[in-house]
């Protein structure tokens, strides 16, 4: 029944992915990417809240609305890529901000440090690093209102089927744990499942549409990259169920039958979308 409810909780979310790449409206695109990285951030302070973490949710939220909001209107105006005062300025204010209303508390022991801690994690972990997604979507050369699209789907296709080849590899022949003080069902078998769909659609797209991910460059990048952004997501994975074990919670929160919340859905694309951008933008022309 778990994997009936996972699998239809991901053709759904692939037919809603699908539907908004076919329309190739940029704000259709950012919609999605602001909607998943508001839910997250929520389901991310209720977590701490249920676990008597002091912590500043309003605030929290507040910025993360910010951020994307201000990123948005940047990319619809034709901008290519989130400011870098943007990301200073947000910065900056998770830090005095959280520490500005830890000002109204007592200090009892490492709470303050703890509370100003989970606010600024909060942001970095969610709004900052899931919004790289965006930055492909619109950094990167190419044609149409979103110029980055086609790279931004073989990130999502590599990603996701990085977890579901660890999900189905593993629960077919899984049987050394790979971390079981962090994750008791993860195991190597499960992790070399991962890496081989990963290549599997690193190398796939990549062959049926090499005019469409030009900005890949060759297959020894592809290559490289597949195996990058597998370790990445496995890493992105288990960092969530650091999170979510330390914190005394099965899952971010009930929106996909199967799969959990909003968080449990993009805590791989957190680690693997900055790699990639990171790869493509500043790595690459090295390369070329």
């Amino acid at each position: 029944m778990i994997f009936v409810r996972r699998a239809g909780s991901t053709l759904l979310l692939w037919a809603i992915v699908s539907a908004i790449f076919v329309s190739m409206f940029p704000a259709a695109y950012l919609g999605l990417i602001g909607v998943l990285a508001v839910i997250s951030t929520i389901e991310y302070f209720r977590m701490l809240r249920a676990a008597d973490v002091k912590c500043f949710p309003r605030f929290g939220l507040l910025l993360a609305l910010m951020y994307c909001g201000i990123a948005y209107w940047n990319f619809l105006n034709g901008g290519k890529d989130i400011p870098p005062v943007l990301d200073a300025v947000a910065i900056f204010l998770a830090v005095t901000g959280a520490f500005t209303l830890q000002l109204r508390y007592s200090i009892k022991g490492i709470e303050a440090l703890l509370a100003v801690a989970a606010n600024l994690l909060g942001f970095l972990y969610i709004a900052y690093l899931f919004n790289f997604a965006a930055r492909i979507s619109f950094v990167l050369p190419g044609e149409g209102a979103v110029p980055g699209a086609f790279v931004l789907l073989w990130l999502l296709a590599v990603t996701k089927l990085t977890d579901t080849g660890a999900y189905i590899t593993g629960s077919l022949i899984g049987k050394h744990k790979m971390i079981p003080h962090i994750s008791p069902g993860k195991t190597w078998e499960g992790c070399a499942g991962a890496i081989f769909f990963a290549q599997l659609a690193a190398c796939g797209l990549y062959a049926l549409l090499p005019e469409k991910l030009t900005a890949l460059h060759s297959w020894p990048h592809v290559i490289a990259l597949g195996f990058l952004l597998a370790i990445l997501a496995v890493v992105g994975d288990l960092a969530e169920s650091v999170v979510k074990r330390a914190l005394h919670a099965k899952d971010s929160g009930k929106m996909l039958p199967g799969i959990g919340g909003g968080l449990d859905l993009i805590d791989s694309i957190c680690f693997t979308a900055p790699a990639l951008y990171f790869y493509l933008v500043w790595l690459l022309p090295y390369f070329a």
